[in-house]
């Protein structure tokens, strides 16, 4: 059974077992409702995550011109790494982590590539919060277009709607640095009544608002720039930053701006929170990509924003989202991560990553010239899979292929 007939069998499925609980077979939209609920369940995610743009509302980001090529050096993964007191083979690593497909740039070209569950290299997968990196590098090109003055600017200068909410003293670095005070709690028990529960079905299942629309009623607990508290909505306020200094969608920006430029090989796009005329792109979780794109976003932040033979972005904004400040490493005391402009830090490295829910990757090492793509299909709440797979990236900078 080819990917889509599977994929159109789950939903067949799903439609089955809504009929049964008494709602009309005839309403596929209820079938598709369901499955937008359920996306993230282990059972089905190997799936949902590389056909996203038949379950939700998307926006596309097109790509155009001459593809950027990528040198190729095909090479066995012929080493191991240590994890949890036992050794492991570097070749079996794909399997044991619950991944989709995998990409190894060492040096400029490609070594490692390989694609599993009914995946290609014309697959779009989903990144979750790898977005929000991605975001950051946004602000970071309106920053060197001048359309956003600087990352000190108050984010009311851009949104003077927040000004009665907790962000009304918040600047644009502090938001980047998930440092804006706010009272948001960031977690992904769906089940249960919370906030981001309500958010996540409000917005992105039902589309019945916008996934932005929290930040105007939160209110600040914490002095701005003191508290680190991961939050999408803040990721999400960026993106609105973003549009409103640009005086363009989100995704057109984007796409002009960058996608266009860079010799993608593919068109992106990203879930949206409503159709379009109303709905937003949910810039906090939502991109999608085939895997090389993953890979060529990875070498242009390895390579000082540099892109196509293109300057696409500043190395000092580069540097400034990237290296850590004193503050913001580690996150907390005893932590082996920091954290500064949307990217995940090391402490005991100078690689940064692009860490999505569910074990999504982009992992940059400068040192060793290495960028790793990982897109996966964690279980929710996994933890052995991403304990493992940071005990894989180190060793992928020490191998020498």
């Amino acid at each position: 059974m080819n990917r889509k007939l599977s994929f159109f069998f789950l939903i067949f499925v799903i439609t089955a077992l809504t009929c049964l609980a008494g709602i009309a077979f005839s309403q596929p939209s209820d079938a598709i409702l369901k499955v937008r609920q359920r996306f993230l369940d282990a059972e089905i995610n190997t799936l949902t995550f590389h056909n996203i743009d038949e379950i939700f509302e998307t926006r596309m980001v097109p790509t155009k011109g001459p593809v950027w090529d990528l040198k190729l050096k095909p090479t066995p993964l012929d080493f191991s790494y240590e994890y949890n007191g036992r050794t492991l083979p570097a070749a079996d690593f794909a399997e044991r982590t619950y991944t989709n497909a995998i990409l190894i740039i060492k040096d400029n070209k490609i070594v490692f590539e390989r694609y599993l569950n009914q995946t290609s290299e014309d697959t779009h997968f989903l990144s979750m919060s790898v977005a929000k990196s991605i975001t950051s590098i946004l602000v970071g090109m309106a920053v060197n277009d001048g359309a956003i003055e600087s990352v000190n600017d108050p984010i009311v200068k851009h949104i003077p709607e927040l000004k009665e909410s907790g962000y009304k003293d918040v600047t644009i670095r502090q938001a980047l640095m998930m440092r804006s005070g706010c009272n948001w709690d960031e977690r992904y028990d769906f089940e249960k009544a919370t906030p981001m529960s309500d958010l996540h079905n409000g917005a992105i299942v039902e589309n019945r608002f916008r996934f932005t629309s929290p930040a105007l009623s939160l209110k600040s607990i914490h002095p701005p720039g003191k508290h680190f508290n991961y939050s999408t909505v803040e990721t999400g306020v960026l993106g609105w930053v973003i549009e409103r200094a640009v005086g363009k969608p989100f995704e057109e920006y984007m796409a002009e701006r960058w996608w266009q430029r860079a010799g993608m090989q593919s068109y992106a796009f990203w879930i949206a929170d409503g159709k379009p005329g109303t709905g937003r792109v949910v810039n906090g979780m939502g991109f999608n990509a085939v895997l090389r794109d993953y890979g060529r976003i990875g070498l242009m932040m390895l390579y000082g924003g540099k892109a196509n033979d293109q300057q696409l972005l500043s190395g000092a904004w580069i540097n400034e989202s990237t290296v850590p400040d004193k503050s913001s490493e580690p996150i907390a005391p005893g932590s082996s991560l920091g954290y500064q402009y949307q990217w995940w830090t090391l402490t005991d490295s100078d690689a940064f990553i692009a860490i999505g829910l569910q074990g999504q990757y982009i992992y940059i090492d400068p040192t060793t010239d290495t960028v790793v793509v990982k897109v996966s299909y964690f279980p929710p709440g996994e933890q052995e899979a991403e304990n493992e797979t940071f005990a894989f990236l180190r060793a992928v900078s020490k191998w020498e292929p």
